[in-house]
């Protein structure tokens, strides 16, 4: 007997036609997450370049520290201040677009970056590569989530997260490759091409980002009621006449006409409002803990934590495109993780792994200091394999996938992005504990990671409701102890699945006339 899902029209049968469709638009979409995973990733190994380090005369850790935590101010006042309103205002598309735009300006202010103003060239092009981020790492999983079924919205938001890891990988081995480049040239232009080779997947998402339909719920909520049924239907693989198109677009604008008041009240709402609040702290503690549990330090510091461990220069670059081409692998198992199992559970499993990961990368190098033992070594570097499999099947993804599909549509931009400002104190928080501790405290610092993740997974347990295989609608029943079921919808039992899904499903559910073949 397959599980039975909330009565509403937003799942009800999906066609293969529209399943593809739906997983080709945000895998593109995925193209502007690659180039966000790549301008994070390539810091990593332009750290540890010697052309960098002689541009930029030989940074101290504090510096190299300001440099990555800047960043993290940018997505910060992004969040804020820029991300919601672009979103909001002109759509998820434009969001995602004038992201990109933004975020190449700023790495090209950093690939020229070089001399006395080396180091304030490096900050203003991670503020500025911040701004465009921020709005690139809140519109895509948008847009991708408001575009999916209920039943399988965590398989394409979880896309978004496919591409950044993606981005990550290919950051990595292309510091791998640069660092082969070892004549005067190369040292002075290596690290500047590194960079700028994000323009590439930038290029092509700014060319075709209009050529996708905007999302039919923000077309409902600015009033384009046939534009949206044209986009849903199409994305749906149906007719815009037909009764499932019709149905659901009913049930998006009644969410919308319900919130549109509360909307005229302002973004404090979201404050005042006590089922609202209930999404948003939860939404913003959720990104701040997966800042926290160590992944911004892992992330930027990854060459120089396997250096630490003895390892030459280049092999730590090759075994960090190693790592974090696994991170696509554990991101694609997640697909399917997340909606078998569940948000929260994947989640608190994933607390469990990187826990115990970063147990022993604190340990081990107390009980074998110097590198006295390579057994110890090569133990720790295992671990912070199995810690990336434990950060890619719960935080990496599940963060983003929570938050964006939690917020009714009104609030759905606004509330991310200030949930998602969480996600900027954290990493702040965070990218200037590891350098000043591991130069103060050595490897203890991992046990400051290790606590945060076995709180957080408590919290996750106890506090964050299942929201798997709901619809966008029907979340103001986790979130609202007074909410009161639509009764024009409760007669709806139209259960959503997709064809491949047909031999799993109950033979009481309805056939749809006029369905495809």
């Amino acid at each position: 007997m397959v599980q039975t899902y909330p009565p509403t029209v937003s799942n009800a049968l999906l066609l293969k036609k529209a399943s593809a469709r739906i997983l080709t638009v945000s895998s593109f979409f995925g193209l502007a997450s690659l180039a966000w995973g790549y301008n994070i990733g390539i810091m990593a190994t332009i750290y540890v370049h010697p052309g960098f380090i002689k541009a930029l005369q030989k940074p101290a850790k504090t510096e190299t520290g300001l440099i990555t935590s800047i960043y993290y101010l940018g997505t910060w006042l992004s969040y804020l201040f820029v991300a919601h309103p672009l979103a909001d205002r002109f759509g998820r598309r434009v969001a995602a677009a004038s992201g990109v735009l933004i975020t190449s300006i700023g790495a090209a202010i950093q690939a020229g970056a070089g001399g006395p103003s080396g180091l304030a060239m490096m900050i203003i092009g991670r503020i500025v590569c911040g701004l465009g981020l921020a709005i690139v790492s809140t519109s895509v999983p948008l847009y991708q989530s408001e575009i999916s079924p209920a039943k399988h919205r965590g398989r394409y938001v979880v896309i978004n997260h496919i591409g950044l890891v993606t981005g990550l990988a290919v950051a990595f081995w292309v510091g791998y490759g640069v660092s082969h480049w070892e004549t005067k040239r190369g040292n002075y232009y290596g690290w500047r091409m590194s960079m700028a080779l994000q323009f590439i997947p930038e290029f092509f998402f700014l060319i075709g980002v209009f050529i996708c339909p905007e999302t039919p719920r923000w077309l409902v909520e600015h009033g384009c009621t046939e534009a949206a049924r044209r986009s849903l239907g199409w994305f749906r693989g149906l007719e815009p006449s037909h009764t499932l198109v019709i149905k659901e677009l009913k049930e998006i604008q009644q969410d919308v006409d319900q919130r549109r008041l509360a909307t005229e009240q302002g973004w404090t709402v979201l404050f005042t409002n006590r089922p609202l609040f209930n999404r948003l702290w939860r939404a913003a503690l959720l990104q701040f803990m997966a800042q926290m549990c160590g992944n911004t330090s892992m992330k930027y510091y990854l060459p120089s934590i396997f250096m630490s461990l003895g390892i030459e220069r280049k092999l730590t670059l090759m075994i960090g495109g190693i790592e974090s081409t696994l991170k696509i692998g554990c991101t694609i198992i997640d697909t399917w993780l997340v909606d078998r199992f569940g948000r929260r559970l994947t989640l608190v499993l994933s607390c469990l792994v990187m826990s115990i990961a970063l147990l022993l990368n604190g340990a081990l190098p107390m009980v074998y200091p110097n590198n006295v033992n390579h057994v110890s070594d090569y133990i720790c570097i295992l671990f912070i394999f199995i810690y990336t499999f434990g950060f890619s099947i719960g935080f990496g993804p599940a963060a983003w996938v929570y938050g964006s599909e939690i917020f009714p549509t009104n609030f759905r931009a606004r509330g991310l992005n200030i949930a998602a400002s969480g996600s900027s104190i954290g990493a702040i928080i965070s990218s200037q504990t590891w350098p000043i501790g591991m130069n103060i405290i050595g490897s203890k610092t991992h046990f400051i990671f290790m606590s945060t993740n076995l709180v957080s997974a408590i919290i996750i347990w106890f506090f964050y409701p299942e929201t798997s295989r709901r619809s966008l609608e029907d979340m103001e029943a986790l979130f609202n102890p007074n909410f009161t079921p639509r009764t024009d919808l409760e007669r709806e039992h139209d259960s959503y699945h997709d064809e491949e899904d047909d031999e799993e499903a109950d033979a009481t559910i309805p056939r749809v006339k006029g369905r495809e073949p």
